[in-house]
């Protein structure tokens, strides 16, 4: 919008029919469109883009019930890869493997996210002011009889200026002069940017190296989502599916007696970023590249990642692996003796693991990353085969009904909180055969079945991270300063450019939960533990958290927590090298904007408003002539009567 707002007519667009009004024959352009979200398509908005002289200042996208029946994500998920990352299939990585970029994963997006529109997008969830605005309409904007309405007409100002221009480059370039040169910088645009979350079995030293004969299993998944409109972004299958389970499989394994035991360590680890070309895994890559990081990539013996899981088809989990790094004989037995682990795990549990064929490229995954820098024996675990079981990939509609979740009616929420569904214990299924296959992997020799995902706890973190974050158990487990973050809005996790995130704070505190200890120390010699005798603050961290309500009474009763759970910067490291057009890293920013506002009028016909401005000139002019006549004639008009004096007789 530009820097002053924009000013249309507003008409409902319910059907295809009504479009024609707004891009030919309505006679009052240009429009403020109140679009359903039946409509909500790229050819519609082709048509407003192209529609020449008749501009359409704006789309306000109306979200009603029957809205779900469109997506808006791209046809083909690895889209931007292709624009700023080229992923691990390009002819950087083999010629002879270009072709696989073809991949369809997401037949059934449109890659309206992606494209650029002159005019602005807003979002309209709450049906009030849906109603307010329909109603103005229809007071004074129907079309009666095929001709048009007569005025005065209900019109729309839209404010919802973007400070930044054209690109990253360009706003990025114009914000670091405006910071060198001015004492008030005005920032234009800022980069995305949060924290990876991470942990490990073993406890390593953080700010140290781990060997280099020290081998680590890398589990990943990401943690972030994103759609069309800003700061919408549910992901409940594209994101909290897998990183759900992650964590359910992270505490089942932490749950084994022997874990200290085993030969080799295993790293949890939680991206951020990774729906903008992968922020969080380049930049775990880049660190550990450049020994910014206690792991090096020689370090790494396999990696595990979990993608979409949450809509099985008969139980099929699909293992997908990389055809170029296994045509290195020692990778490709590497890779077999995982995939043969993983299918052993799933024996007597309701998940059945199928591979794809071999000459299949990866998914769109962090893994991808990692597999640019070297050959890594691994696998990405999904629901699918080719394409996406997902219909809402990267949609505002991700929500919990996408993956079944459903719950009895008249339950409280506490209630809620603890229902285990359907959805919560087929996740739990994956995550055991996870951490079972885990642990043999790690070389644990025992027998697996103790090994065992928890749906409860499943349960729990679906409802937290899908429904409702602020809930009596994750108020139980974060830091007393930290309880802002659990708001009372529906849970959304975009990775922003203010860290952290909502949901980089709830999973670095969710893990620590399901796989720290509780220590008997108290508040002040947990919030400074290199005080405490023998706290090896280089291997743990310490987090003094609210916990739970006192049944006796309304305070509650914190303890101390120690976990091997750490942060790490998830910012691309184009900006830190300062290579704004690079097309190895990701380069996205997000503009700056003062605020964005509306407001409802009625305007007059541009006869009346002539009219008015003609008499109001004309008025004018009288007014300064009368001015300059009685000023020049004040002394006539104004004068002072004469003293009548003294009377003669």
């Amino acid at each position: 919008a530009s820097i002053s707002g924009d000013t249309g007519v507003i008409h409902v667009v319910e059907k295809e029919e009504d479009l024609n009004w707004v891009l030919t024959d309505g006679p009052h352009p240009p429009y403020m469109v109140l679009l359903d979200g039946n409509l909500f398509n790229r050819s519609v908005f082709t048509s407003f883009s192209h529609n020449g002289a008749r501009s359409v200042f704006a789309a306000i996208f109306s979200a009603g019930p029957t809205s779900p029946t469109v997506w808006f994500s791209h046809p083909d998920s690895d889209f931007a890869h292709f624009f700023l990352f080229p992923g691990v299939y390009s002819k950087d990585y083999g010629p002879e493997f270009a072709h696989c970029n073809n991949t369809v994963w997401n037949p059934v997006g449109s890659g309206l996210s992606y494209e650029d529109f002159d005019f602005p997008i807003f979002l309209l969830e709450d049906a009030n002011e849906t109603q307010i605005i329909k109603q103005c309409y229809q007071d004074h904007n129907v079309p009666r009889d095929g001709s048009g309405p007569e005025y005065p007409l209900c019109a729309m100002q839209l404010f919802s200026h973007m400070h930044a221009v054209t690109s990253t480059v360009t706003c990025m370039r114009r914000s670091s002069l405006q910071s060198t040169f001015s004492i008030n910088p005005e920032i234009v645009c800022d980069p995305l940017l949060d924290y990876n979350v991470w942990s490990t079995l073993q406890p390593i030293n953080s700010s140290g190296k781990v060997d280099p004969d020290k081998e680590v299993i890398i589990v990943a998944t990401r943690i972030d989502s994103h759609s069309f409109f800003w700061n919408i972004a549910p992901g409940a299958e594209s994101a909290v599916s897998s990183f759900v389970t992650h964590l359910a499989a992270a505490e089942a394994l932490h749950k084994a007696s022997d874990v200290h035991l085993l030969q080799r360590n295993i790293m949890f680890t939680f991206f951020q970023g990774e729906t903008f070309d992968y922020i969080g895994s380049s930049r775990m890559v880049y660190d550990m590249e450049k020994d910014k990081f206690p792991l090096r990539l020689d370090n790494i013996h396999s990696f595990v990642e979990l993608n979409q899981v949450a809509l099985r088809n008969d139980m099929s989990l699909w293992m997908h692996t990389d055809p170029v790094s296994r045509m290195n004989d020692t990778v490709n037995a590497q890779v077999s003796n995982l995939l043969d682990i993983l299918s052993s795990s799933s024996v007597g549990a309701n998940v059945t693991l199928k591979e794809v064929g071999s000459s299949q490229p990866l998914p769109p995954s962090s893994f991808q990353r990692f597999l640019r820098a070297r050959h890594i024996p691994g696998v990405v675990l999904t629901d699918h085969r080719t394409a996406f079981q997902n219909r809402y990939y990267q949609s505002m509609y991700d929500t919990p009904e996408n993956i079944r979740m459903q719950y009895p009616e008249g339950l409280s929420p506490e209630e809620t909180l603890e229902y285990v569904t359907d959805t919560a214990k087929s996740l739990a299924d994956v995550a055991t055969v996870v951490a079972r296959a885990l642990y043999r992997l790690a070389g644990g020799a025992n027998n697996t079945s103790a090994i065992q995902a928890d749906p409860k706890t499943v349960s729990r973190m679906l409802y937290g991270f899908l429904i409702k974050m602020n809930n009596s158990w994750f108020q139980s487990i974060i830091k007393p300063d930290l309880k802002g973050v659990l708001g009372d809005d529906v849970p959304q996790h975009y990775v922003a450019v203010s860290s952290p995130v909502n949901t980089t704070y709830l999973v670095q505190y969710v893990l620590a939960n399901l796989t720290g200890t509780v220590v008997n120390l108290t508040k002040e010699e947990c919030l400074n533990p290199e005080k405490t005798p023998n706290s090896e603050k280089e291997m743990y961290d310490y987090a003094w958290v609210q916990g739970s309500l006192d049944p006796n009474s309304t305070s509650r009763v914190p303890y101390c927590v120690r976990s091997t759970v750490h942060l790490s910067k998830a910012l691309s490291p184009a900006f830190e090298l300062r290579q704004w057009g690079s097309t190895e890293y990701s380069t996205w920013t997000e503009s700056r904007w003062k605020e964005i506002r509306a407001r409802i009028f009625l305007v007059a016909s541009k006869e009346l408003e002539i009219i008015t401005l003609v008499v109001g000139i004309i008025i004018l002019v009288f007014s300064l002539l009368a001015t300059y006549f009685i000023n020049a004639k004040a002394d006539i008009l104004f004068s002072i009567p004469r003293d009548p004096g003294a009377v003669a007789y």
